[in-house]
């Protein structure tokens, strides 16, 4: 398991100095769809997400339990997340979704003695079917969403799990209520900026505190919603049914 490193005051305080100055430089800069996004930068996504969350790439494995035969990945990308949970449960079944096709071919290239699913889609709309999973996870993709479709996600997951299963989810959490309400005010002012309608994705980040997050699982159905790790913005949570 990795060992947490929580900020102090001083580490916020100066988080949210820095953070309000970029927020203001990106301001009036043009805003990419998410699948755009994601696509330009596939020769480089790998490297950048590894540049940061390494140690949670390596260990995320360790947070399921010994017995894990069928797994959910929602945004998948090109699979950082599944190496470790391969080289723990080597003959699991995985069904990952994604809306980068270039980013799923990435995927099944690396994973090709696998059985694994890979469905090309919105994770929000497309069906996860009840009781499927032994358990389901997601790695840094929902802090680009709002209130409303976390919580459809967190109750679509909620019904693919089995009974007495769990959700697992590495995200980017913000520290405060400031924290989420700059970060929804910059996205809301750029997305009217940019004339871009409410059903596109965009590559904004906005997070919500812990105490929010947690809440819109618990509405969910989740039970014994628990942090197992946190390192500054980033924190593992674990979330039973």
């Amino acid at each position: 398991m990795l060992e947490s490193k929580i900020r102090t005051q001083e580490e916020i305080e100066q988080y949210m100095t820095e953070l309000k100055t970029w927020l203001k430089q990106e301001r009036n800069n043009p805003i990419e769809e998410m699948t755009d996004f994601f696509t330009k930068r596939l020769g480089i996504y790998e490297n950048v997400h590894l540049e940061r969350w390494a140690k949670e790439y390596e260990h995320i494995a360790d947070y399921f339990n010994s017995e894990l035969n069928t797994l959910l990945d929602i945004g998948c990308g090109t699979g950082l997340e599944l190496e470790a949970i391969y080289q723990r449960f080597p003959r699991i079944s995985v069904t990952g979704i994604d809306l980068s096709e270039n980013m799923l071919k990435k995927l099944q290239d690396k994973y090709k003695n696998k059985g694994i699913k890979l469905i090309l889609a919105d994770y929000f709309e497309y069906p996860f079917g009840t009781e499927q999973y032994d358990a389901a996870l997601s790695f840094e993709t929902l802090h680009h969403f709002k209130y409303q479709k976390k919580q459809k996600i967190y109750e679509k997951l909620f019904q693919a799990i089995k009974q007495g299963g769990y959700y697992i989810e590495c995200d980017y959490i913000a520290c405060c209520n400031e924290e989420e309400a700059i970060c929804l005010e910059q996205y809301e002012y750029r997305r009217k900026e940019n004339n871009i309608p409410d059903d596109v994705f965009v590559h904004i980040d906005i997070p919500l505190t812990l105490e929010h997050q947690m809440d819109l699982m618990k509405k969910a159905g989740f039970r014994d919603v628990r942090v197992l790790y946190e390192n500054c913005g980033t924190m593992i949570i674990r979330a039973e049914k």
